[in-house]
């Protein structure tokens, strides 16, 4: 197989940081290229280089046997660099054909029609029209891998392309790329997903703390052999436990919200009740309700009060305040300006929802703050270490891990999640699921939002499907079956 990109003895330090230590790496011509780390293991930094968003402080590269080392990019762009990024790189006062533009140095003449095409073609559903800021973070990845698409790049570096897709939706787009692999495109694929791993990449490069630990061909390896690969160590999962429903902490009896998003569901008559020690899984595609549902639990929207029971009392038309004062705290699924400001140190994130004791009669106890957010650090082995890094600088599992960590530390007896390990490394998804089931054993309720059907069936006691703006009646995880799910999501049920 001919190289395109070849990478040799790339280094790239920052203060107190060896990001990459004379990184080699060769992705070949039509070859879907996998790129495994932990977080933190410099894997970001790597394919910054490759997009000319870093400049490395020693080592070269080639591409198509010339050299290579962009100035911006633009440069990649122009040299046929595309860039699928975990981060969201959209303005949410644009649309979707609005932002599109933004990102693509020429601009087709019939932009939207260029859009339904190829997110037609490549079964990734958009409308051209629809506000960025009306998005979920399903969709909101859609739009940056067509975006992508629209360039025609003879190399696509995909940054946790699936961390937010149902497995409808991820099956959809491996097909596709499957398809561009054929046509000749070679692609660098970074996720922490190790049974996509094995079944979708021709070969893959594991980082550990910023070297190459090692290369292997991952359908060849097992997904627990390829997680010992990327953390050094043999992989654990969560134990199983036996779950005894306790009493009701939250009910949730016809629950109705309208959408802010035009184009997007409302939550329809939504009821279920959750237990003391209960961990509630809620599936569903992207884009079906999920965000509706945990801001009408959160308290940021506002329902009709008996909507909603907090331990018995009405909180449907309270807000997040007064439902974090009485145990009730939840964490969106997007981090960056829903979860956590971009400029403000971990500390300042702590400060944001972490707030009881943190204060007295309106003076910040810094103190008391800084050790909190320590506090988080440590338990949940967030790295770099340091509360006063700003949230921007931190890779998205390690501010992941810290936000989920900064709720379940405040000991909440109900505590609702969306997307609770989306771009996080094997490892931490093993201890983030671990804490949550820690967090039902000492009685607590435990509602979880995600696209991840294996995380939900490892972790959960019960289990329903948003779909349509609709849930479907609550029932075992353990008589699930993976044909009910499918009938589920595709919004086949009746109301409970």
């Amino acid at each position: 197989m001919a190289a395109l990109l070849v990478l040799d003895s790339l280094t790239k330090t920052y203060p107190g940081v060896v990001a990459n230590s004379a990184v080699s790496l060769e992705v070949g011509q039509g070859e879907i290229h996998a790129l495994l780390g932990e977080n933190g293991a410099g894997k970001s930094t790597l394919v910054r280089m490759i997009y000319g968003l870093v400049r490395p402080d020693s080592g070269t590269m080639t591409l198509d046997g010339a050299p290579f080392m962009p100035l911006g990019p633009q440069a990649a762009r122009t040299a046929g660099i595309g860039m699928v990024f975990q981060h969201f790189s959209l303005f949410d006062a644009l649309n979707v054909a609005e932002n599109v533009a933004l990102g693509m140095d020429a601009t087709p003449p019939n932009l939207a029609g260029s859009i339904r095409k190829i997110s037609t073609d490549y079964g990734l559903a958009l409308e051209p029209d629809r506000l960025a800021g009306d998005l979920s973070a399903g969709e909101r990845q859609r739009v940056e891998i067509v975006r992508c698409l629209l360039q025609k790049p003879r190399l696509m570096v995909m940054d946790e392309p699936t961390s937010v897709l149902a497995p409808q939706e991820a099956d959809r787009l491996f097909q596709t790329l499957r398809r561009l692999r054929a046509e000749g495109m070679s692609i660098l694929y970074i996720s922490h997903r190790l049974r996509e791993i094995r079944h979708l990449c021709d070969r893959a490069t594991i980082l550990r703390r910023g070297k190459v630990a090692g290369i292997c061909i991952p359908a060849e390896e097992s997904v627990q052999s390829i997680a010992g690969m990327v953390v050094g160590t043999q992989m654990t999962s969560p134990a199983g436990r036996v779950y005894t429903p306790g009493k009701v902490l939250l009910s949730v009896t016809q629950l109705s919200l309208g959408s802010d998003d035009p184009f997007g569901p409302s939550l329809k008559d939504v009821r279920f009740d959750l237990h003391a020690g209960e961990v509630l899984g809620i599936a569903g595609v992207a884009g079906n309700g999920q965000n509706e549902l945990l801001a009408a639990l959160s308290g940021e929207a506002r329902t009709q009060p008996g909507a909603i029971l907090m331990k018995g009392e009405p909180v449907g038309d309270r807000g997040p305040d007064h439902r974090r004062l009485r145990g009730l705290l939840a964490a969106p699924e997007e981090r960056l300006g829903h979860a956590a400001v971009q400029d403000m140190s971990l500390t300042e994130n702590a400060l944001l929802t972490g707030w009881q004791g943190l204060h007295n009669r309106g003076f910040i106890n810094w103190g008391a703050a800084t050790s909190f957010a320590r506090a988080v650090i440590e338990r949940f082995d967030v790295r770099p270490p340091n509360p006063a890094n700003a949230a921007k600088v931190m890779s998205g599992g390690n501010l992941q891990k810290f936000l989920i960590g900064r709720e379940i530390l405040q000991h909440p007896e109900v505590f609702v999640v969306n997307q609770p390990t989306w771009g996080v490394d094997a490892a931490a998804a093993a201890a983030i699921r671990t804490a949550l089931l820690e967090l039902a054993d000492n009685g607590a309720g435990v509602v979880v939002i995600s696209h991840d059907l294996d995380e939900l069936m490892q972790i959960s006691d019960n289990f329903a499907v948003l779909a349509g703006g609709q849930l479907s009646p609550v029932q075992r995880t353990s008589g699930v079956t993976a044909e009910d799910i499918g009938v589920l999501m595709g919004g086949t049920h009746a109301t409970a």
